[in-house]
């Protein structure tokens, strides 16, 4: 009996000991879970800022078209912001979103398709923070599918959109961001990933290629080139829209590049942030040196082309470079797109220079990721770039080969998205067509397309333009509107 009560004294002293600690690993435990929690929702609080500012950049890309067009085109380029916005969102919610992000081979995902709460994609059930990045991905897409149509201004049927939306933002966008994001193919070539922080390819040059092929098939506007072939001047009718476009895209930008850090730890979004500032201030300069030793001109245009070019320039490697690099990756963006600018406008017509903005300064930004690339920033099993073999002593062999690699994502980014591209933009031209008529090219898409204008007080006689009054009151005799039919079509 004195053995078996000494025995259960032992137990409950042991026990006394243990419960603390066990309870204590218990807190610690709770505590840890905790923190982990908030730690995601602070980040993904982060990345729904920066999806409100890139989704806003459709508002610049709005403003930034509609002052480079006519008054007569004006209201099309509301419509055709709020349409391809819509149809890219079901778009990627049903198809795009499963074959960027879904897991899957090297090509394409195959899982998330149709979102929806608990659903296994790439393994995972998703949930709320999987919805946030999901949605972070849409605004993405969405401003790859605004760059397309800067070329096509003016002359595109509007029935063209819609069928490229769909293409666009299930099966071309998605492609390309599965390849490098996705753990596709651009993921590990010979052991080295692509680096594109946050899109200068994959958003920006896949933008511009889907241009290209546009251009080509769509032609120039009617009295753009002479009877020699030389180019004519159409001069936008608002560079304080230019102006006010080209702001909203600058300000949208630090979500687009700051938000692609995807979280608040160690405040790299701060980094991010100051060297997409610096490169859009040195793409305004470069630019504007350029344009004046041309002309002997500031050019607005040009000055704000300059702060769209420096802003690419600086998307794939403003998560990689210290903050001395951004600044010459942005002059040179400046200084290529108004040489690029005016080059291509002898051949192509792109009221907007989206081509070189957003095409050539693309392929720069992709490519000074494998000459800028500093050892502090780049990716797991990245290469520096050339520039610290130049100046330092890492290996040529390593870093020349990330600056190839850098380029193959450029070879491969305007092939996959050139060759769908062109053959979607085919199938319009050959079924529904793909350019309004002379006369309703002549009238202007405002009245042609959508049987109103942008700007009535400036197309409609002013005797036949309402008041707004009710009959009797005012000094009109509160005549209504005519009427789109007949409603005077002039410049």
């Amino acid at each position: 009996m004195r053995k078996k009560i000494g025995v259960a004294a032992l137990l409950a002293v042991f026990a006394a000991l243990l419960l603390p600690t066990v309870a204590s690993a218990a807190t610690l435990g709770e505590v840890a879970s905790s923190v982990e929690a908030k730690t995601t929702e602070l980040n993904m609080t982060w990345v729904a800022v920066a999806a409100a500012l890139v989704f806003l950049m459709q508002a610049g890309f709005m403003f930034l078209e509609i002052g480079f067009s006519r008054q007569k085109n004006a209201g099309t380029g509301v419509a055709k912001v709020l349409v391809n916005l819509a149809i890219c969102t079901l778009a990627w919610w049903a198809i795009g979103y499963g074959i960027a992000e879904g897991g899957g081979n090297d090509f394409f995902g195959d899982s998330g398709f149709f979102f929806h709460f608990d659903q296994v994609i790439g393994g995972e059930a998703a949930n709320g923070e999987t919805a946030m990045l999901m949605l972070y991905g849409l605004a993405f897409c969405a401003v790859s599918l605004a760059i397309v149509w800067g070329t096509t201004l003016e002359r595109i049927k509007f029935g063209a959109y819609v069928v490229y939306a769909v293409v666009f933002g299930a099966v071309i966008y998605p492609l390309v961001a599965h390849a490098v994001w996705g753990g596709g193919l651009l993921g590990d070539i010979g052991g080295k990933p692509v680096m594109d922080f946050a899109g200068s390819s994959v958003v920006h040059l896949t933008g511009a290629t889907g241009a290209l092929a546009a251009l080509l098939l769509l032609g120039p506007r009617k009295g753009k080139y002479d009877a020699n072939g030389k180019p004519r001047v159409i001069p936008g009718h608002s560079m304080p829209l230019v102006g006010l476009g080209v702001i909203i895209l600058w300000i949208g930008w630090f979500g687009f590049n700051g938000g692609s850090t995807f979280g608040t730890e160690e405040v790299l979004f701060g980094e991010v942030m100051l060297n997409t500032q610096l490169a859009a201030a040195a793409g305004v300069i470069g630019a504007s040196i350029a344009v004046y030793l041309k002309s002997r001109t500031l050019d607005v245009g040009m000055a704000g082309n300059g702060a769209i070019a420096g802003l690419v320039g600086i998307t794939a490697p403003s998560g990689f470079v210290e903050y001395w690099a951004a600044p010459i990756i942005g002059l040179v963006a400046g200084l290529l797109v108004v040489y690029a600018v005016l080059a291509i406008d002898k051949l192509l017509d792109d009221p907007v220079g989206a081509l070189s903005a957003h095409g050539l300064a693309g392929i720069w930004g992709t490519l000074s990721v494998g000459i800028f690339g500093s050892a502090r920033l780049v990716s797991e099993g990245a290469s520096p770039g050339v520039w610290y073999s130049v100046f330092g002593d890492e290996p040529f062999s390593a870093t020349i080969g990330q600056l190839g690699v850098q380029g193959l994502a450029v070879l491969f980014t305007f092939v996959v998205v050139f060759a769908i591209s062109i053959a979607t933009f085919a199938f319009i031209k050959g079924t529904i067509g793909l350019r309004v008529d002379d006369a309703e090219e002549e009238a202007g898409l405002d009245i042609s397309s959508h049987g109103m204008y942008g700007y009535p007080e400036q197309f409609i006689p002013q005797p036949e333009y309402s008041t707004g009054l009710p009959s009797g009151l005012g000094s009109g005799a509160g005549v209504a509107a005519p009427a789109p039919a007949q409603m005077t079509a002039t410049e």
